[in-house]
């Protein structure tokens, strides 16, 4: 179970999402308050835990206000299986596309791999010393111990004495091997050789579903027996190569898929970006709206909580936290089917960014566009600097230019940045040199972006 210093409180998780995104602070609170009640949920009487449900999140707000990148950054700050799908890539039931319960095979696929990374990282110094094992009977064969029964007593002292060097040439190896002195070294070592996927067709049509289908896969490949093969491989290779192999030998993989399954079903968050283009717009009945409408209604049992089986087992959605998002700028929230609206019960509007709100993005986020800027210039070893008035005049331009031809929000940044900046990056290392440096102002900024400020027809950098 999560301890309680295991996890953030809000105030720590709105506090490491201000490292990243400027402002937004009512989605952040929200977003913050939602994960840590999975984990007081999980620490209350046992007898109330089945019955609180989460607060499912909606997000509304104009492109490129911060709804994708807090989803980002909730991946590293949950320790939880995290998924983000795009409501757009389904279709009903029936249609060409993805199904619904797609999301929810792939949450599970998420918390079978981090269970199992955490499993195999607390076995990792075994698995190292039997990979040395591996490396040194390639190197140094053991000596075989002497048979009492066949052989004359006379001999065992010999064989004794050369056992005993031959162990202590090993341990001299050893040390020599863990220390990455004989990593250029070829050896010929055993590896494991998948028998390949056995291919499972169906002829007319088949009634199976995916799970079914992905069951049966997996099963008929069980079925076929582990082969090795010989492999000459540095020793370096080996390592990397041979301790992923022993590692996974050293996990019950029955305990992996039960625990990814309790942390699917209890600490999973799923994230369901552009909600709002599988919304019925007002006023239009028929035509491609009804696939949407469709799409909504299967994804209703999903979200009010039903079981979904995958190929690691069933799981119950009924604890899982979704967190949905859209623009609206066609169609309203209300223009989601009623029982859909009820399953997010929490609703944020994202403010749209100001001029001010650029300066701070461009500035103050761990990964600003200007410190990533620095960072590829500083790979070239040349340094880049930006004046405040210059960084004013960006967010000026870029801002001005969602205003007249269309408002994509901060990723217009990205946009200006690139034109702005390109040229530089072109003539590095030919024209500009290592150790020169470029000091970029605000008449330069002004110069390099004036047709692109001024022109009507941007469609050519419109995302």
């Amino acid at each position: 179970m999560i301890t309680k210093k295991e996890y953030l409180t809000p105030r720590e998780i709105v506090g490491a999402l201000d490292k990243y995104i400027v402002g937004q602070q009512a989605a952040k609170r929200n977003v913050a308050i939602a994960l840590r009640n999975r984990w007081r949920r999980m620490h209350v009487a046992s007898n109330m835990q089945g019955d609180i449900t989460p607060n499912n999140i909606l997000m509304i707000g104009a492109t490129g206000v911060g709804k994708t990148e807090i989803a980002r950054r909730l991946v590293k700050l949950a320790g939880a299986p995290f998924v983000k799908v795009e409501a757009s890539k389904f279709t009903e039931v029936g249609y060409v596309g993805r199904d619904v319960e797609s999301m929810v095979r792939d949450l599970v696929e998420q918390a079978v791999n981090m269970v199992k990374a955490a499993k195999e990282e607390a076995v990792k110094e075994k698995a190292a010393q039997l990979v040395e094992d591996l490396i040194l009977d390639a190197l140094i064969p053991p000596v075989a111990q002497p048979d009492k029964t066949s052989r004359d007593i006379t001999s065992m002292p010999a064989e004794q004495e050369s056992s005993h060097l031959n162990q202590q040439t090993r341990e001299r190896f050893r040390t020599k091997i863990r220390n990455g002195e004989l990593d250029d070294r070829k050896i010929e070592v055993k590896v494991s050789k998948s028998g390949g996927n056995m291919g499972v067709g169906m002829i007319g049509g088949g009634m199976m579903d995916e799970t079914s289908m992905i069951n049966l896969q997996d099963m008929l490949n069980n079925m076929l027996p582990k082969k090795t093969r010989k492999k000459k491989l540095t020793i370096g290779e080996a390592k990397k190569l041979l301790l992923a192999e022993e590692a996974a030998k050293l996990i019950d993989m029955d305990v992996v898929k039960e625990e990814a399954l309790d942390k699917a079903r209890n600490t999973g968050i799923i994230f369901i970006d552009e909600i709002d283009k599988i919304a019925a717009r007002t006023g239009q009945g028929g035509g491609p709206d009804v696939s949407r409408e469709g799409v909504q209604r299967d994804l209703l049992p999903i979200v009010e909580g039903s079981a979904v089986n995958t190929k690691h087992g069933t799981v119950h959605t009924d604890h899982i936290l979704f967190i949905a998002a859209g623009a609206f700028h066609v169609s309203k929230p209300s223009d989601l089917i009623p029982e859909l609206q009820g399953r997010f019960p929490i609703r944020v509007k994202l403010d749209n960014l100001t001029q001010a709100d650029f300066v701070s993005i461009l500035q103050e986020p761990k990964n600003a566009l200007t410190a990533q800027y620095e960072a590829l210039f500083a790979a070239e070893e040349v340094e880049i600097t930006f004046e405040d008035a210059a960084i004013e005049e960006i967010a000026s331009i870029a801002y001005q230019i969602n205003a007249e031809v269309e408002n994509i929000g901060a990723r217009r940044l990205h946009t200006v940045m690139s034109h702005l900046l390109n040229n530089f990056l072109f003539d590095v290392p030919d024209k500009i040199k290592p150790q020169e440096k470029i000091w970029i102002t605000k008449d330069l900024v002004t110069t390099q972006l004036s047709n692109l400020a001024q022109s009507k027809d941007l469609s050519e950098y419109i995302l």
